[in-house]
């Protein structure tokens, strides 16, 4: 199996830090199923291109099937798993590239939040669903897709195309954006995985898909394909998507139909409560730092009394999900005035981030190292400060409540907050940079939990 990235940005070998993977070398990576090797084809200042290739085991392969797999006896001498782009690809690619997959460049922090021209080819993927299907999954996510279907005999034409494509993919996107795109969407389109897909296929599924899989119009596709069709896993996927505000409820009933769901889903909540209390506040200008999809924003614009609202995310693929699911080309004129979209982390100094009656951090602090906690205080609180600052977290607290809950609400959570934790972080923050603070909870109380999110509002001292 062999899949290619390529950029051209300048320097292009920037690509080797971004993936911690040096040009000049070749490197192997042992495999249950065989050995991976990571290697660079060209590697210039014009142009990088790295290179991943996976060598199967058959023996191996063989053995990692049980005797009840579908033709068990014929697969283990006929079958394309060691020549044909599939889960097995996917597996290595995220143990090989884990690092670039995360978003992190330790020597170059700077580079993983940026977007890159890329290329990614992939000579042969099973697609069930033809060059079509490949198509709707890739190019919602920003992508061009040329998806060739790959004849079953060039010597004889008239026998049809086979399962397979030959998929070239050219953007501009964050690598590790790109890597999950792949990481996912290798055994979606095969429609199967090499391996028993256990109940932490969920996690796996909702960190690789931050940012991206909710908005996708494909989603109920990808999720199901992913998960296998496991309707429990299907059903615990959609309700920990709902539960971090990336799902719509309308994407939870079809699966859910046996469940009682609350009426109102607390992402609608949430983001009710924050509406609502910029108003009081008297607010007019508003910046969402964290703005993702533009859930909140697209609440914002809704009221006529916000007359200048900005969204601010570190990832430009969620901006540009956010301004097609606002529909920015065809918003009216006067309502397109009152919004600016732009990337930026909350973590570096911009002075773009001041000049605002408040600043909405919903659901954002919880996916901050705990180490860089403080720089974020530092831009937030400290250099952009603006009148009032409203934080929504949730209340780890309240997870007993979740039956299919493991661990903490997401998989990209650094950490969740008790209420004491929450009211002794924010207590000191406004202390600290003049600022008092008020606690409201959001969601239906527990006498022993609290509510499922806590809110603090911050109002900056004259």
């Amino acid at each position: 199996m062999l899949l290619t990235i390529s950029t051209t940005a300048t320097p292009a070998t920037d690509l080797g830090f971004l993936l911690h993977k040096h040009p000049d070398r070749v490197q192997e990576f042992s495999q249950s199923f065989g050995t991976a090797r990571v290697f660079y084809p060209e590697a210039d200042e014009s142009r990088c291109t790295a290179a991943l290739m996976l060598e199967v085991d058959p023996v191996a392969l063989v053995r990692s099937r049980g005797r009840n797999s579908p033709d068990f006896s014929l697969g283990q001498y006929v079958n394309d798993r060691p020549y044909a782009a599939s889960s097995l690809l996917a597996v290595a690619l995220g143990d090989v590239f884990r690092t670039a997959r995360a978003g992190r460049c330790n020597a170059r922090p700077e580079l993983a939040e940026g977007a890159l021209p890329l290329e990614i080819a992939i000579p042969a993927l099973p697609c069930r669903g033809g060059p079509d299907l490949a198509r709707r999954l890739f190019e919602p996510l920003g992508w061009e897709c040329e998806a060739l279907a790959v004849p079953l005999d060039e010597n004889f034409p008239e026998w049809g195309d086979s399962r397979y494509v030959s998929l070239r993919l050219r953007g501009s996107l964050r690598l590790a954006d790109a890597l999950n795109h792949l990481y996912v969407l290798l055994p979606v389109l095969d429609d199967g995985k090499h391996y028993w897909i256990a109940p932490d296929e969920v996690d796996k599924l909702i960190r690789a898909g931050e940012g991206w899989l909710a908005a996708h119009p494909e989603r109920t596709l990808i999720t199901r394909r992913y998960l296998g069709r496991r309707r429990a896993l299907e059903r615990t996927a959609f309700a920990r998507l709902a539960e971090v505000g990336d799902e719509t409820e309308e994407a939870l009933e079809p699966r859910i139909e046996e469940e009682k769901e609350r009426s109102v889903p607390l992402n609608t909540l949430r983001r009710e409560a924050v509406v609502r209390t910029l108003e009081e506040l008297g607010a007019a200008s508003v910046i969402d730092l964290g703005c993702g999809s533009g859930q909140l924003i697209g609440a914002l614009l809704a009221v006529p009394r916000f007359a200048r609202i900005t969204g601010v995310d570190v990832s430009t693929l969620a901006l540009t999900i956010a301004a097609r699911k606002l529909r920015l080309e065809r918003m009216p004129d006067a309502k397109r005035a009152r919004l600016t979209l732009f990337q930026g982390a909350l973590t570096y100094t911009d002075p773009r981030f001041s000049g605002y009656d408040a600043a909405v951090l919903m659901e954002v602090v919880e996916h901050v190292d705990p180490p860089r906690l403080a720089a974020l205080e530092r831009v937030v609180f400290g250099q952009a400060r603006p009148v009032h600052v409203i934080v929504t977290t949730p209340n780890a607290e309240y997870n007993v409540h979740y039956e299919f809950l493991t661990g903490m609400r997401h998989p990209d959570h650094r950490f969740e907050w008790t209420r004491e934790e929450f009211t002794a972080w924010a207590t000191a923050t406004a202390e600290l940079y003049g600022y008092r603070v008020t606690f409201t909870p959001i969601g239906e109380e527990d006498p022993e939990h609290g509510a499922p999110t806590q809110m603090g509002v911050f109002t900056r001292d004259h």
